[in-house]
């Protein structure tokens, strides 16, 4: 059987970082698998969902590098999920109920006070032909429910285990509201089967759903998919992110120069047995992927980690990867600069230290003024370490007195990356007149 996986996010939003470990975790498996990933747009919601929303959910995988293999709108199925419902009306399974919301609730709060589970009562299975009519006859318009069979539903999680749940501690879940709209559970459970996925992976947030799901898989004839479900992401202080995922957008992070392998790594190994490092490529996260490496516990989503992150990668980053980005950056410059960088952003700041203008800081005016004329005029990376030892002869300094000084006259900064390869970029004639504190 063909590996299909989907990632099936609504459009009422942008993409947060919730969303994009869900994509992630599926398309590693699908890739590891030799399978497919299929970006399905969940957009039944019609009210809320926005095109563009759904432009750019596209757009920000794209950006990730998690491309689709298969896409589809659910909003242009709705024959098929109509039809699934009609079939499920004829087997009777789905069944009319005229509760308002404010009956519904005040028949859960009276469960609740005689300490039983608030489990909808299939009271709308009871009424006759007559009660019905005369409802209707009273404008009530029903919604629908799917009627569950007795006993359990179980399945064998590849992340929980085994999981079985009695099936009389959850209600008949609503398949279609009043007004005719599909709620979310019949119209995934319709495209799963008709696009064969054979993997549903997802939050631990939808273990409920997933009973009423198999239910519906069995009920309309067709084998139900493996399930894993992975535990949410919380804050560093292990706070739930739920409220937080707004200022957590894809797009967000984008725009503030984070590289999306920055993103990408510590998503997939955060929570799991394996090292958060920084990884080039989207391959080496495919390599090591396993179910088996996720924890139970929550996965704690680190702003601050990703930034460390971030630096991280770029230290590793070749030139080539970067170019586009650099504006004229020569490769030696960025070979230079790259440890001393968190984000791309951060290189025009010393290339604007190599190519100048830079207004030198004098600390020590007759050390400079000593070494200035032991400069030579061809340089290379043995320079430095050549010139520095001349001064030091010539001067008696050494240490933090020799080198400091020359650091803040040649670049204007207290600290930076190493100067041998700087004083080659920054060339003899800047150089010189630097030294003799002259802007250049």
């Amino acid at each position: 059987m063909t590996t299909i996986v989907r990632f099936a996010p609504s459009p009422t939003g942008r993409l947060h970082v919730g969303n994009v470990r869900t994509a992630l975790l599926n398309w590693l498996f699908a890739r590891k698998a030799g399978g497919r990933f299929m970006l399905r747009l969940d957009d039944t919601d019609a009210e809320r969902s926005e095109e563009r929303f759904a432009q750019g959910i596209i757009e920000d995988l794209g950006w990730l590098g998690l491309t689709h293999d298969l896409f589809a709108r659910q909003s242009e199925r709705h024959a098929d999920h109509m039809a699934a419902a009609e079939r499920l009306k004829t087997a009777g399974l789905l069944y009319p109920a005229y509760e308002t919301a404010d009956e519904l609730e005040r028949k859960r709060k009276r469960q609740l006070a005689r300490r039983v589970a608030p489990v909808y009562d299939r009271a709308a299975l009871t009424l006759s032909a007559e009660e019905r009519a005369k409802l209707e006859a009273e404008g009530r318009v029903p919604h629908w429910r799917f009627k569950l069979p007795a006993g359990t539903i179980g399945w064998t999680d590849l992340v929980r285990g085994p999981v079985e749940i009695d099936l009389a501690s959850v209600s008949d879940p609503v398949l279609l509201r009043s007004d005719g709209r599909f709620l979310y559970t019949l119209p995934s459970v319709v495209d799963d089967i008709d696009f064969n996925i054979s993997h549903v992976v997802r939050g631990e947030d939808h273990v409920t759903n997933t009973v009423a799901q198999i239910a519906l898989f069995r009920a309309l004839g067709a084998p139900e998919p493996q399930f894993a479900h992975f535990p949410l992401l919380v804050g560093a202080d292990g706070s739930a992110l739920s409220k937080r995922l707004g200022s957590l957008a894809v797009g967000d992070f984008r725009d503030a120069g984070y590289e999306p392998m920055a993103l990408l790594s510590l998503l997939a190994k955060i929570g799991t047995s394996d090292p958060v490092e920084a990884v080039l490529r989207l391959e080496d996260l495919v390599e090591s992927f396993e179910f088996g490496k996720l924890n139970r516990a929550p996965a704690r989503f680190d702003e601050a980690e990703l930034a460390g992150l971030n630096a991280k990668l770029l230290h590793i980053t070749p030139y080539e990867t970067v170019a586009p980005h650099l504006e004229g950056m020569s490769a030696a410059a960025w070979e230079a600069v790259r440890a001393n960088v968190a984000k791309v952003a951060d290189a025009a700041d010393w290339r604007h230290v190599i190519e100048g203008p830079v207004t030198p800081v004098v600390e020590d005016t007759e050390l400079l003024a000593a070494a200035l004329p032991l400069l030579p005029s061809a340089l290379d990376e043995t320079t430095w370490g050549a010139w520095t030892k001349a001064v030091s002869d010539a001067t008696g300094k050494k240490g933090k007195a020799l080198f400091h000084p020359l650091r803040l006259a040649l670049t204007g900064r207290d600290h930076g990356p190493e100067m041998k390869k700087l004083l080659v970029l920054i060339g003899p004639e800047r150089a010189k007149k630097r030294l003799a504190g002259e802007v250049a």
